[in-house]
């Protein structure tokens, strides 16, 4: 089944959709799991790495990453976060390579791909919201790396953020802890454009 066809309908915890078939060239995938406010599982990631790999070779010009419900993405689902002192090193390591890689394939992504972020984007889910081409925002729209206030270091996103507002504004971001509201994301470059209306 080719890329055109498929719609990705998983069950709990984790669940991603993307449109079967492209529309005036334009192709959606949406992180659907809106009553956990389509907060990141490894599961979820999984499948949102397949759905970018499978959108590179469809036949659509342009690509859409959203999320269901009122939030884009809350970051770590944090029933996960409960479990991870259960987790061996291996099992960490290959969580971590995971978001990586989902993140270097919006990085690399071969077509013009648009984050629409209908709400909160938090921790991971700003990465994911600010990594695509065009970053999109509602005004009700929320981005803040919030792993600091739980003792996390977001490595990861480090290296992205760093090349898009610069060593100063990423040690603030990520030291922080801080929301920003959508016109002040607009105002880091972060954002490149605030809409009134998200559809």
């Amino acid at each position: 089944m080719n890329a055109r066809s498929r719609t990705w309908r998983f069950l709990w915890p984790a669940s991603t959709t993307s449109s079967p078939n492209p529309k005036n060239g334009v192709k959606t995938i949406t992180m659907n799991r809106p009553d956990k406010r389509n907060a990141l599982c490894p599961l979820l990631i999984e499948e949102l790495t397949q759905a970018l790999h499978e959108a590179e070779t469809c036949d659509c010009g342009v690509v859409i990453l959203t999320g269901a419900g009122p939030a884009f993405c809350s970051g770590l689902d944090m029933e996960n976060l409960e479990i991870l002192t259960a987790c061996t090193p291996a099992e960490h390591r290959r969580d971590s390579e995971n978001m990586a890689l989902v993140l270097r394939t919006l990085y690399d992504f071969p077509k013009p791909i648009i984050a629409a972020v209908n709400g909160p984007a938090i921790a991971g889910g700003m990465a994911l919201a600010t990594i695509p081409d065009f970053t999109l925002a509602a005004p009700e729209a929320r981005f803040g790396y919030t792993e600091v206030r739980v003792g996390f270091v977001p490595a990861i996103v480090a290296s992205f953020l760093i090349r898009q507002v610069g060593e100063l504004r990423t040690r603030e971001l990520l030291l922080s802890g801080k929301i920003l509201k959508a016109h002040e994301a607009l105002q880091l470059a972060l954002s490149p454009r605030s809409t009134t209306r998200m559809t």
